[in-house]
C-alpha cells in the first residue's frame, strides 16, 4: 500500500511506533476492504448515525445571495452533530477487530472527541480524549458531553493549548501505550495509514452527495466547497468528484485576523513543506522550519498543518485552496442562521463565508454544493462573545 500522496504523506515517526503502525496498516488493509467490515459499517451508518445525510436546497439563502443555486450536504444532522462520527465508527470497528480495549483521541472543537466518546460507549471501551485547555474553555459544552459519555478529558496546557498541542500529547500517549491502545485520529492527518483510513471512512459523504445531486438536478454541481483544517470533511466530500473534471473544487482554510497579521491557520498561504505529526505536508513554519502557532476563531480549524492528500491536490492543481477571515466566516454563520434557520458550526461557516462572497458572481443556473460539516450548538458561546464583543447584536 502506497504510503504517499505524490510527494506528501509518509511515516515520519519514532522507532517505537513503526511496529504498531505496520500492524494497523495490515489490519486495515486485511479487514476494512472485506465484506464483513463493509456490511457492519453500513449497518451502523444507517441505523446508528442516520445516514444517508440529507442534501438540502437552501432556497432562501440562494435568493438572498442572488446568484448560483446553493445545496447543503447536511452532515450536521448526523448523530453527535457532525461528520466526525463516520470516521470514528470505522476506526473503532477496526480497533475492536484488533482486540483493543482502550481508545484515545485528540480534539479541537470537541466534535471528534464527542464522536470518539460516543463510539467508545457504544462498544464498551475505555476512552481518553486530549484537548487543549484553551479549546476546553471555548468548547465547554462538548467537554461536558464527553464526560457524560464516560470519557476522561485530559487538558493540555503546553504551547497555545489548542489542537496542535492536543495532537502532540495524543501521539505521546500512543508511543507510551501502543500495546493496548488504539489512537482514533480525527482528521485526514498523521503518519500513514491514518490519512488514507480517514478518507476511506469519510468518502461516504461525497458518494451520497453525487447520487443526491444527480437525483435533484440531473447533473453534477459546478462547484464543491468544504472547509479545511486537517481536512477530513473536505476530502470526504471531494474524493468521489476528483475525476469529474467539470466540477470545480474549493477548499477553504481559516485566515483568522488576516493572513498579513500572522494570526491565521492557513498552511497553504505562505506555508512551507515540512514534517508535522508524522507526515510530510504544507505547514505554518518559520525560516528555520519551526512550527508557527495557528490561530482561528474556530477551534476545529486552529491547526498549523493540512492533510497530505490536500497538499497533493493543491500541487497538481485539482483543488483550489482559499482562505476566509474570522469576520467573513461569522457573517456566513449569521447568514445561514437567519435565512434558513440552520445554525452551522463555525468550521462550516468558513465554507459558507466564501460561498457568500462567490455565489453572487455566478450565473443563476450554476450549482454550488457546500459541505455543512457540523451544527453550531457547540459554538454558541463563541458566537455570543464575537457578536457582543464587537457591539453587533446577533
Amino acid at each position: 500500500m502506497n504510503k504517499n500522496f505524490g510527494n506528501f504523506g509518509g511515516q515520519y515517526v519514532p522507532e517505537a511506533l513503526v511496529k504498531p503502525l505496520t500492524e494497523l496498516e495490515e489490519a486495515f488493509q486485511g479487514y476494512c476492504y472485506g465484506e464483513e467490515f463493509k456490511n457492519e459499517y453500513k449497518k451502523y451508518m444507517k441505523e446508528y448515525v442516520g445516514r444517508p445525510s440529507l442534501l438540502y436546497y437552501a432556497e432562501r439563502l440562494t435568493k438572498h445571495l442572488g446568484g448560483a443555486k446553493i445545496y447543503l450536504k447536511r452532515e450536521d444532522l448526523n448523530h453527535t452533530g457532525a461528520h466526525k462520527i463516520n470516521n470514528v465508527i470505522g476506526q473503532i470497528l477496526l480497533a475492536k477487530h484488533m482486540g483493543k480495549k482502550r481508545v484515545i483521541a485528540e480534539t479541537g472543537a470537541g466534535q471528534h472527541g464527542v464522536a470518539t466518546a460516543t463510539g467508545a460507549a457504544l462498544f464498551g471501551m475505555e476512552c481518553t480524549v486530549f484537548m487543549g485547555e484553551e479549546d476546553m474553555r471555548r468548547q465547554e459544552l462538548n467537554v461536558f458531553r464527553m464526560r457524560m459519555l464516560g470519557a476522561e478529558v485530559q487538558g493540555v496546557a503546553s504551547g497555545t493549548a489548542t489542537l496542535k498541542d492536543a495532537v502532540d500529547e495524543a501521539f505521546n500517549e500512543y508511543v507510551r501505550r501502543a500495546g493496548d491502545t488504539f489512537y482514533v485520529v480525527g482528521s485526514a492527518v498523521g503518519p500513514h495509514p491514518y490519512p488514507l483510513m480517514v478518507r476511506e471512512f469519510q468518502k461516504i459523504i461525497g458518494e451520497e452527495a453525487k447520487v443526491q445531486i444527480l437525483e435533484a438536478e440531473g447533473r453534477l454541481p459546478d462547484y464543491l466547497i468544504g472547509c479545511v483544517g486537517g481536512g477530513s470533511n473536505a476530502i470526504g466530500l471531494f474524493y468521489d468528484f476528483l475525476k469529474d473534471d467539470d466540477v470545480k473544487i474549493i477548499g477553504v482554510e481559516a485566515a483568522g485576523k488576516g493572513i498579513k497579521t500572522g494570526l491565521h491557520a492557513s498552511a497553504f498561504e505562505g506555508g512551507k513543506v515540512g514534517v508535522i505529526h508524522g507526515m510530510k505536508t504544507y505547514m505554518m513554519a518559520d525560516d528555520k522550519g519551526n512550527i508557527k502557532p495557528a490561530y482561528s476563531i474556530s477551534a476545529g480549524l486552529d491547526y498549523p498543518g493540512v492533510g497530505p492528500e490536500h497538499a497533493y491536490l493543491k500541487d497538481i492543481g485539482r483543488v483550489n485552496y482559499v482562505s476566509v477571515t474570522d469576520d467573513e466566516a461569522m457573517e456566513g454563520f449569521r447568514l445561514l442562521s437567519r435565512t434558513e434557520g440552520i445554525i452551522p458550526a463555525i468550521e462550516s461557516s468558513h465554507a459558507l463565508g466564501y460561498a457568500a462572497m462567490a455565489a453572487p458572481k455566478m450565473k443563476k443556473e450554476e450549482i454550488v454544493l457546500i459541505n455543512l460539516s457540523g451544527r453550531g450548538d457547540k459554538d454558541v458561546n463563541t458566537a455570543y462573545e464575537y457578536f457582543t464583543g464587537t457591539s453587533r447584536a446577533i
